[in-house]
């Protein structure tokens, strides 16, 4: 390097040194050089920003698990209608949720429950009906996760219910089907006022639906006869098949059917049959188009979204959500073409007087069981 280069180097230097200082002493807001009291404003919309950042990052670190139901996933109906809601909400938080199933969840379920306090979930939500119980007790010992259930109210600090009103659906189910059954007009009709209901076991949230659909259809038509059975099982479409048929070889020409994935079953027999069946949980009608009248449609999509969403707002734990006909929680999908539209303006009419007291549905959970149905 030449000795003039070197000297311009440090020229370089020292003027650097002149602009460093020179700013310095006025201040690094560029004007004049601030007290020794003086505080930097912060803008207010940085401020939001960072504040939405940082709730955003929180929400993406959620940890939230489901516990799948008797059926599991794939049963086109209440596992997966519950699914739908869990990929939303990991899709609008940027979450990554665990699907829990085990091969007998009656019989395990206060173990894998257990098993999910152990792990750290933030929230687990649970769509298996028969380990109420268990919940309560598990809940107590994870004070830190809070826990959402659907279909029983339970009490827990921790623990949030979301409470649908199935027999209000159902009654709406039972009333449309009462008025389509005497309609011998509507393909598949037959002479007999007869129609049925299968379940997927012998349990006071399976009955709930059908108590509500015995109701809503005595009450448009006394005459009407109401078949009830039990598959005994969620999954094996078989088993719901051989029942619907049963039914329709007793007169029935409509079959509710709640009884999950064994309930495709149903709705395959009334399209062998040339019948009608009702789905449940989800709109079914996409499975058999010709074949489903309408399906009682339960919100669990929409319960387990605001699991998710509150879970990360912090808002869960001690609370029972009800998801009833007014809150939108239950309702009957499109009913199918072939219902005369004055049968489907009754239905509202009903749903309406539902919705104002006027009609009161029973419900087996709060009421136990009424007279007209066997225990």
């Amino acid at each position: 390097m030449s000795t003039t280069t070197r000297i311009v180097l440090a020229l370089a230097a020292v003027v650097l040194l002149i602009i460093l200082a020179f700013l310095f002493l006025r201040g690094d807001d560029g004007g004049a050089a601030q007290s020794p009291g003086a505080t930097e404003a912060v803008s207010p919309s940085l401020a939001v920003s960072a504040t939405a950042s940082a709730a955003a990052s929180a929400a993406a670190e959620l940890q939230v698990a489901m516990i799948i139901a008797q059926g599991g996933l794939g049963d086109q109906s209440y596992n997966d209608l519950a699914n739908t809601g869990l990929m939303e909400g990991e899709q609008e938080l940027g979450i990554e949720a665990q699907r829990i199933e085990s091969p007998d969840i009656v019989s395990q379920g206060e173990a894998v429950l257990r098993q999910a306090g152990d792990a750290g979930f933030d929230v687990v939500v649970d769509l298996e009906f028969s380990t109420a119980d268990a919940l309560v007790a598990v809940a107590a010992e994870f004070p830190d996760t809070q826990w959402t259930f659907m279909n029983l109210p339970l009490e827990g600090d921790n623990i949030t219910s979301f409470v649908f009103a199935e027999h209000q659906g159902g009654y709406l189910a039972g009333a449309l089907s009462a008025l389509a059954t005497a309609d011998t007009s509507i393909p598949g009709m037959n002479e007999e006022l007869v129609i049925g209901a299968v379940g997927g076991t012998k349990s006071t949230g399976i009955d709930k639906f059908i108590v509500g659909f015995m109701q809503g259809a005595q009450e448009t038509n006394p005459d009407v006869e109401v078949l009830v059975s039990y598959t005994n099982d969620f999954g094996d479409a078989t088993k719901g098949q051989q029942a619907a048929e049963a039914m329709f070889e007793q007169g029935a020409d409509i079959v509710y059917q709640i009884a999950g994935g064994a309930g495709l079953g149903v709705i395959q027999a009334a399209e062998d049959a040339g019948k009608w069946a009702i789905g449940v949980d989800t709109d079914q009608s996409y499975l058999s188009p010709d074949a489903v009248l309408t399906s009682m449609v339960k919100r669990t999509d929409l319960a387990v979204l605001q699991s998710v969403q509150r879970g990360a707002e912090g808002t869960l734990g001690g609370e029972v959500v009800s998801l009833d006909l007014a809150a939108g929680g239950v309702e009957l999908g499109p009913i199918n073409d072939a219902v005369p539209a004055d049968y489907v303006d009754q239905v509202d009419q009903l749903r309406q007087q539902i919705i104002d007291g006027e009609i009161e549905v029973w419900d087996v959970i709060e009421q136990g069981y009424p007279d007209y149905f066997s225990e």
